[in-house]
């Protein structure tokens, strides 16, 4: 089926799927409308660039209060103990400047879903695919503590149900990730004091993907899209 979006045919093999080549046109023609993108640019990295302007200034984050925080760390308690360490292996899609965000992401999907039908190839993957030198040693990351890496990247290897290869990518300021976590061992509980920042950038990022997605959303109500649904579609767009 030809997907338009106001008039406008979109090539959806390019994409994932059809709702994420929807909404990227989508927030092209929005970024276009308001003067970040002119009309005529079709490089991706371009248009990726002024995607990411637009959200930045028409998608408004309130930071999270003390008491958000709080009510957070009371539930999420086991979240946050020091010495806690898990083993853990990766597969990296390496983001640099003026590569296709989009490309680079619906490769690592198609990757991850190819391991979790076939776990057994995550070596061989991350020998071939991995831009981490890690990769040379099937992905394997050895032993983490809280505080070795990138807040993103922590996050995931620290949730209570993290267990063996995650369903989702991790994306972190360095691309996107394809992890394994192979064991798991908890240390003691943390004071909310020393965990305040890490909540709340928890909780902003929470808060973000939800502004996202009703960003998108009402953009698409306003819109004329043929071949997609995309209101309020959990595309890795808006996720």
């Amino acid at each position: 089926m030809t997907i338009t979006v106001n008039g406008i045919a979109i090539d959806a093999s390019r994409w994932p799927n059809s709702e994420v080549a929807a909404v990227r046109e989508l927030l092209r023609q929005r970024a276009v409308s308001v003067g970040i993108l002119s009309p005529d640019i079709g490089d991706d990295g371009l248009i990726s660039t002024a995607i990411e302007r637009l959200l930045t200034d028409e998608v408004s984050v309130p930071s999270p209060t003390e008491t958000e925080c709080r009510r957070y760390y009371e539930i999420h308690r086991r979240e946050f103990q020091s010495g806690d360490l898990v083993y853990a292996r990766h597969i990296l899609f390496q983001v640099t400047p003026g590569v296709s965000v989009p490309k680079i992401r619906a490769r690592a999907e198609r990757a991850l879903a190819e391991l979790l039908a076939r776990p057994d190839r995550f070596a061989e993957m991350a020998g071939e695919l991995s831009n981490c030198p890690s990769g040379k040693q099937g992905g394997n990351l050895g032993q983490i503590g809280r505080g070795d890496t990138v807040p993103e990247f922590e996050q995931a290897l620290f949730r209570l149900d993290a267990q063996g290869i995650l369903r989702h990518l991790v994306k972190t300021r360095h691309g996107f990730h394809i992890v394994a976590v192979d064991q798991s061992v908890p240390g003691k509980p943390l004071p909310f004091e020393v965990v305040r920042d890490q909540i709340a950038e928890r909780l902003k990022t929470a808060v973000e993907a939800r502004a996202l997605r009703q960003y998108v959303s009402i953009l698409a109500g306003k819109a004329e899209i043929a071949g997609a649904d995309i209101l309020g579609a959990q595309t890795p767009l808006v996720q």
